[in-house]
């Protein structure tokens, strides 16, 4: 495979462990328990950078602008692997002057010594899955660590030399309340970060959540309560200086998440990893979800992947309109067609679509609309 050099170019490393799996997750996930033979943590990241050296020789050098190594819980492997998978990196490809390197960690598996080494090692932007400042929120989301460790771990990581931090929060926990809501958004702001995600709770099929909303153990998520506390989270955001920038993202000026946006203008990207995905010139398809039928293909030299689908001119205009629309960016009038035109123009005079923006050629729902972007996104792609 070849690739026109061209940024950005993204790269996605995906680090499959955790200590323990929360009950709403459905990401692709194992606990050392769940690995079975065949795979350790301890030399995992060495799989990872064989597979580096083969993405460097399928494509045309690229020049990489965004890394993020997610998972799961990147940090459960160390400092010192993760350093070597982005040696790996900068030894098989070019970096943009400005690249974004980010890695995930959950609040409880860092400490002090760790940032200051994955800042060292040339990481230059954290991400946390802190969810909630509720003990009782976390408890129902299976959270393993404690209400002020997320704060902690962000005082530690700007210690650290970090610029560019992260938190990401859930809302509409059953049992949770806009006091807890409040207190989550207040944890973020005093603790300094530049970038807040907040996400609703979605209630995925085969988790043990979903058991215990099926067996009427739990209620389900409420949409209207939902609503309402984006609301809140966008209102105290921007108090705080925090400008949306997707529906679910906030950042203060400088802390965009340039990674995210690669995805949200449908860039190029590869995944490194079991179960990670790849988006490469039209192209989309995934490596082997388990870890060690992922590292077993590695080892006897087969394809890593498993499905692969060349996209169409209509599911990439599809993907644009759908992904744009999400973010205050908007999309240029040009990409629609005769059809999607007429009814944006509809849209805007609903106040649905933003009219000056319109009138200026960019198509973005109004602010105060945009948590029924999905809808308007329907109906505007018929």
């Amino acid at each position: 495979m070849t690739h026109q050099n061209h940024t950005p170019f993204s790269l996605y490393i995906h680090i499959p462990f955790c200590a323990s799996i929360c009950g709403y997750c459905d990401f692709n996930t194992y606990t050392a328990q769940q690995l079975g033979g065949g795979v350790s943590q301890e030399s995992f990241h060495k799989l990872l950078i064989r597979e580096l050296e083969l993405v460097s020789r399928a494509l045309d050098a690229p020049t990489v602008s965004t890394v993020f190594i997610g998972g799961g819980t990147p940090t459960l492997i160390g400092s010192d692997s993760l350093t070597q998978i982005l040696r790996g990196i900068e030894n098989n490809f070019s970096l943009s002057p400005e690249v974004e390197i980010t890695t995930e960690a959950n609040p409880d598996s860092v400490d002090a010594q760790m940032l200051a080494e994955l800042r060292e090692g040339g990481f230059n932007r954290m991400s946390f899955g802190m969810q909630s400042a509720s003990p009782s929120v976390l408890a129902t989301l299976q959270r393993t660590h404690t209400a002020g460790a997320s704060r902690q771990a962000a005082l530690w990581a700007r210690e650290a030399g970090f610029e560019h931090v992260n938190l990401d929060l859930i809302y509409g926990t059953p049992g949770e309340t806009d006091s807890d809501v409040r207190d989550s958004v207040n944890v973020c702001i005093d603790a300094g970060v530049d970038h807040v995600a907040a996400y609703s709770l979605i209630v995925e099929p085969g988790t043990a959540m979903a058991r215990a909303v099926n067996q009427g153990l739990l209620p389900p998520p409420d949409d209207d309560e939902c609503a309402d506390r984006h609301n809140i989270i966008d209102t105290m955001l921007a108090s705080a200086g925090f400008n949306w920038y997707e529906v679910s993202n906030w950042a203060k000026p400088g802390g965009q998440s340039s990674h995210n946006k690669a995805y949200w203008t449908s860039a190029n990207w590869w995944g490194v990893g079991p179960g990670a995905h790849s988006h490469v010139d039209g192209r989309r398809w995934v490596n082997h979800k388990h870890p060690a039928t992922y590292a077993k293909a590695m080892e006897n030299g087969e394809a890593l992947h498993v499905d692969t689908e060349e996209l169409t001119s209509e599911q990439i205009h599809v993907e644009k309109v759908m992904l744009a629309l999400r973010t205050r960016a908007g999309l240029p009038v040009g990409e629609l067609d005769t059809q999607e035109l007429e009814r944006a123009r509809e849209f805007a005079l609903q106040g649905v679509i933003d009219p000056v923006e319109f009138a200026d050629g960019v198509v973005r729902v109004t602010d105060s609309e945009r948590l029924l972007a999905d809808r308007v996104i329907r109906e505007l792609l018929g």
